[in-house]
C-alpha cells in the first residue's frame, strides 16, 4: 500500500500559495525584477534529491562519492531497443523553441527557451512496433512514496501527440541556452507546452513504448489530477 501523502500534499499546496504571492509581486515590478524571477523559475520535485548530474562528464553523481554514466534507455514495444550515452544524445540533431509553461496551481511563465530532441529522433532510432500507441517516461531517483507501486516519477502521452509539430513536444536538455540545472530536471526532461506542468517529467532516464497509457505518478498520488492534463484555453495566449 502506498504511504499516506496527505501531509506532503498540504506542504506542496502551501508552497505554491507562497509562490503565487511572490509571482504577483514580481509581475508588477520593473523589467529587472522579472528577469530575476525568470532566473528563479519556480521548481517542485517529489524525488528524494540524493543524486545530481554533471554535464561535463555525463555522469550521475550519487549520494557520497559514487558516480555512474548516464544512459537514456529506450525500450518496450520497439524493434531496436537502444541505450544512449550523454555524448550520443548530444550528437543527435538538436532543436530549440520558446514556449509558455503552465502549472496546475494557476501560475504560468511566458516565453521559456528550451533546447533538445524531438520525439521523431527517438522514433526513427528505435522503430516502435505497430501496436505501440503510447510513450511512458521513467525518471531517475526514488520518490517520497510509491503510488501505484511506482517508487520513481512516471508519465505517459499518446505517441501521436508527441510527434505532432503543433504541440511542440520536446525532450529538453537545455534551458535558456545552458544545460538544465538539477532543479529544472537535468539531464533530460519532458516539455509539453499544451499540457499542465505535472506532465513535464524531470530526470528522464528511460523511454518506454507501450500499447496502453500509464497514469502518471502525480495522478496516482493525487487522483484529483487527471491522466490527461490539457492547459485550459483561457490560459493559452492567442499569439
Amino acid at each position: 500500500m502506498a504511504p499516506d501523502n496527505t501531509q506532503n500534499n498540504a506542504k506542496t499546496r502551501r508552497w505554491f500559495v507562497k509562490s503565487l504571492a511572490v509571482m504577483a509581486a514580481v509581475a508588477a515590478a520593473p523589467k529587472a525584477a522579472w528577469a530575476f524571477f525568470m532566473s528563479w523559475f519556480p521548481v517542485r520535485t517529489v524525488e528524494i534529491e540524493d543524486f545530481g548530474f554533471d554535464p561535463a562528464t555525463g555522469n550521475i553523481k550519487l549520494k557520497g562519492k559514487d558516480q555512474r554514466p548516464y544512459r537514456l534507455q529506450i525500450n518496450g514495444l520497439v524493434e531496436r531497443p537502444a541505450s544512449l550515452s550523454w555524448a550520443e544524445i548530444n550528437a543527435l540533431p538538436q532543436d530549440e523553441q520558446v514556449s509558455d509553461f503552465h502549472c496546475v496551481e494557476g501560475w504560468s511563465v511566458a516565453d521559456v527557451r528550451w533546447g533538445g530532441l524531438r520525439m521523431r529522433q527517438i522514433v526513427d532510432l528505435a522503430k516502435p512496433k505497430p501496436e505501440a500507441r503510447y510513450v511512458v517516461f521513467h525518471s531517475l531517483g526514488k520518490t517520497r512514496g510509491a503510488p501505484g507501486g511506482f517508487d520513481h516519477y512516471v508519465e505517459s502521452f499518446p505517441l501521436e501527440a508527441t510527434l505532432d509539430p503543433e504541440r511542440r513536444f520536446i525532450l529538453a536538455i537545455r534551458h535558456d541556452g545552458e544545460y538544465l540545472s538539477h532543479a529544472h530536471g537535468a539531464p533530460l526532461r519532458v516539455i509539453s507546452p499544451f499540457d499542465l506542468a505535472y506532465k513535464s517529467a524531470k530526470y528522464v532516464e528511460r523511454i518506454e513504448f507501450s500499447d496502453k497509457p500509464q497514469p502518471g505518478w502525480w495522478t496516482m498520488a493525487n487522483p484529483i489530477y487527471p491522466i490527461d492534463a490539457p492547459v485550459p484555453d483561457r490560459r493559452l495566449r492567442k499569439n
